[in-house]
């Protein structure tokens, strides 16, 4: 139930952001009486829902900027010949910062998936949900992968 909650409202962040595109160069010119607005052009109960969602995902939406800055995405490539390999640099993830940090799995709680992230220091170890990589040295800044 929560994933569905939280699906929908990062769905409304989107249908919102696709409106206030419109919103820019168009002026509205009157309101749809019915599941949004009475008669009376008052907001109804179904889009006082609606902006609620859209408020949570938008929170949600500013969560994963955030930990997409502290845990950016790692480095990948994979061939035949050497398999695959996750590595960190200070521009992996797409993320711009002074540290490079080591590669370590990310994993997502219920889900049983894991993700590879660049890790600064040994204080996100703490994680219950980071580990690190099967035969990579704990400080080195690129592993192995066999998955």
């Amino acid at each position: 139930m929560v994933l569905v909650v939280v699906i929908v409202s990062l769905q409304v962040v989107s249908l919102y952001d696709w409106l206030a595109f419109y919103h820019k160069d168009y002026e509205p010119v009157g309101r749809l009486v019915g599941r949004f607005y009475s008669e009376s052009g008052e907001p109804t109960e179904a889009l006082l829902q609606v902006e609620a969602a859209l408020e949570q995902g938008r929170r949600l939406k500013d969560q994963a900027l955030a930990e997409k800055q502290h845990l950016p995405a790692c480095n990948s490539e994979w061939n035949a010949a050497r398999r695959g390999r996750v590595w960190c640099s200070t521009k992996s993830g797409g993320v711009q910062r002074d540290w490079a940090g080591v590669p370590r799995k990310l994993f997502s709680p219920g889900s049983g998936r894991s993700r590879c992230v660049c890790v600064q220091n040994s204080s996100t170890l703490e994680n219950p949900n980071i580990q690190e990589y099967e035969d990579c040295p704990p400080h080195a800044d690129s592993c192995p992968v066999r998955e």
